[in-house]
């Protein structure tokens, strides 16, 4: 019995907690470019065509963010850099959290800092896959991409932002992933390492109650 009395009052403490905290909604849409570092593999047989992440966030009045959206990315591969002749791609989609810290620092400019966290699924699809009978090469893993977004407002309820990110995923790229028969001269030391990448680029954001300023009382 105290066990349930104790989660009851945690519950309605939390309850009463939200209830009195301002939110302000709102909804973004991200494209960037993104670039391999990390595993050299990667980092020299895929080439990094476009990474689009729609997003719902949330913010208190405090600056405080929570979000949820999603994650794409599409590598295309780079036919130049590999031994034998392979076409195709690795298309990878996740779905995240987010939690950040966005302020106006005037009635025009802000910051949006977090990190994201969420589940990805990777798929290679190329045509030795499929030459070998295999539809398409399928890798799981946890993402997480730290984010940082210069933000200039338009008007009370639109802004765009300058996005860099960062994101780490959970697994190590090989040339076996695109069908290729061998390591092509890559290391296990350097075929180890996780795939990560350097993203720019740009977003829109829409503020369904306006966006908040660091006047008190702006809605």
């Amino acid at each position: 019995m105290k066990a349930v009395f104790r989660i009851l009052m945690f519950t309605f403490f939390v309850q009463t907690s939200f209830a009195q905290i301002e939110f302000d909604d709102s909804f973004t849409f991200e494209i960037g470019l993104p670039n391999s570092f990390t595993n050299k593999a990667n980092k020299d047989i895929m080439q990094g065509l476009v990474c689009v992440a729609p997003q719902y966030q949330f913010a208190t009045k405090f600056g405080l963010a929570f979000g949820v959206g999603l994650h794409y990315t599409y590598f295309n591969i780079n036919e130049f850099r590999v031994s034998q002749k392979v076409f195709g791609g690795i298309h990878s989609g996740a779905g995240y959290l987010k939690i950040s810290h966005e302020k106006f620092w005037t009635d025009l400019i802000g910051t949006d800092i977090g990190i994201k966290v969420g589940y990805l699924e990777s798929y290679a699809n190329t045509d030795l896959l499929r030459a070998k009978g295999i539809r398409f090469e399928r890798k799981q893993a946890l993402v997480i991409e730290p984010t940082i977004a210069f933000v200039l407002a338009s008007d009370v309820n639109a802004s765009y932002r300058f996005i860099i990110s960062y994101p780490f995923y959970g697994y190590s790229f090989t040339p076996e992933m695109i069908g290729i028969d061998s390591n092509t001269g890559y290391t296990q030391a350097e075929l180890a390492k996780s795939n990560s990448f350097l993203t720019v680029g740009f977003g829109y954001t829409f503020y369904f109650n306006g966006k908040k300023s660091t006047k008190s009382g702006d809605d």
